[in-house]
């Protein structure tokens, strides 16, 4: 089959506060030259409307989810997540997305990738960008995916089927050890950074560090040019330090400026990832900096207010409401395991064609 003429059967879903495309790793190209060809002239990439393609002309709705069945035991299915860059042509693995990870149960229940209980079902995931291993709880009223229902996310209008996710042994996914340098807080540029790992490797600062208050808009920040110069120094910097090398043409790490709660919550962010500011904050950048708060010392743990007990709800702000991760540690603090809601909606299922 060639993928650009036949096209590709692909279902479109919203993950969490983004949305991509969803493939059966069968049904795309073996070669991973030819794959990301098909899948850059499908979002219509390099272009900043994306006018030629399914992208949504943000990075946050340029994504793709590879899924197949899984030989490993215990595990469901293994999902491969892909960035694929709006105004570069570049299709990036160096990364996992946890609010894509949302739609990947419901598309591996209606691929028939495994069996649906009826009530809800269980989805074992293995995540190949980083090898780590998370299990999604999907609603399966009668054996089949239901989407409708009463959860509610910040940065999605309306109510959907909640989609619990848990993450284990995400620690060190990308960089090798959850703080690779070995410190809570390194200097860089001049600037108190925690350069942290608990799913997405993550460069977190001091919003008054960097001259912001941490309360302006995404626009307002991507407006600001001295800010975005001194971010990119930074994270060049960060890189090599977090055993991510040359990160020049990588979307790794991600730049978290933190800030006091305003709304109750744990702290507040605003990130940068890396060059557009997130209207939200994505879900393993969450949990990385829920992490960073949870640490002896550091930008976030200075700011950061905490509940009691070994199993803390830590309200991550962000431009447009909060993500809650549910933090559980053992009896000397250590981080078990992190939970999170997100909901997930299938949009389309159909082919999809290149150029």
């Amino acid at each position: 089959m060639n993928a650009m003429t036949d096209g590709v059967r692909c279902m479109w879903i919203r993950g969490g506060t983004s949305k991509g495309g969803y493939f059966l790793a069968g049904d795309l190209p073996a070669d991973v030259g030819t794959r990301d060809a098909f899948l850059l002239s499908a979002m219509g990439s390099p272009d900043a409307r994306q006018i030629d393609g399914m992208g949504g002309a943000n990075p946050l709705t340029s994504k793709v989810a590879v899924v197949r069945r899984s030989a490993r035991p215990g595990v469901d299915v293994d999902y491969l997540f892909l960035q694929v860059f709006v105004d570069r042509p570049i299709v990036s693995d160096r990364q996992n997305c946890g609010n894509i990870l949302a739609g990947v149960g419901p598309f591996a229940i209606e691929r028939s990738l495994l069996e649906a209980a009826d009530g809800t079902t269980e989805v074992r995931i293995f995540m190949e960008n980083t090898g780590q291993t998370a299990v999604a709880t999907i609603q399966t009223p009668g054996g089949r995916v239901a989407y409708g229902g009463e959860a509610r996310i910040d940065g999605v209008p309306g109510t959907a089927a909640s989609v619990p996710i848990v993450f284990k042994d995400t620690a060190g996914s990308s960089c090798g050890s959850l703080l690779p340098t070995g410190n809570a807080s390194d200097e860089i540029e001049g600037i108190a950074c925690t350069l942290i790992d608990n799913g997405m490797p993550c460069v977190v600062l001091k919003a008054a560090d960097m001259g912001i208050e941490g309360t302006e808009t995404p626009a307002e920040l991507e407006a600001n040019e001295t800010l975005r110069k001194k971010l990119e120094a930074i994270r060049l910097k960060a890189g090599p330090l977090m055993n991510l090398g040359d990160v020049s043409d990588k979307t790794v790490p991600k730049m978290t400026m933190i800030s006091k709660a305003l709304n109750g919550g744990t702290v507040s962010t605003r990130t940068f990832i890396p060059h557009r500011c997130h209207d939200a904050i994505g879900v393993l950048g969450a949990v990385s900096v829920a992490t960073a708060c949870l640490l002896p010392e550091g930008p976030a743990a200075e700011l950061a207010v905490l509940p009691e007990g070994q199993e803390k709800s830590l309200s991550i702000e962000h431009p447009i409401g909060e993500m809650t991760v549910v933090a559980t540690l053992d009896a000397d603090g250590n981080l078990l395991k992190a939970a999170i809601l997100r909901t997930a909606r299938k949009l389309f299922d159909g082919v999809l064609f290149g150029r």
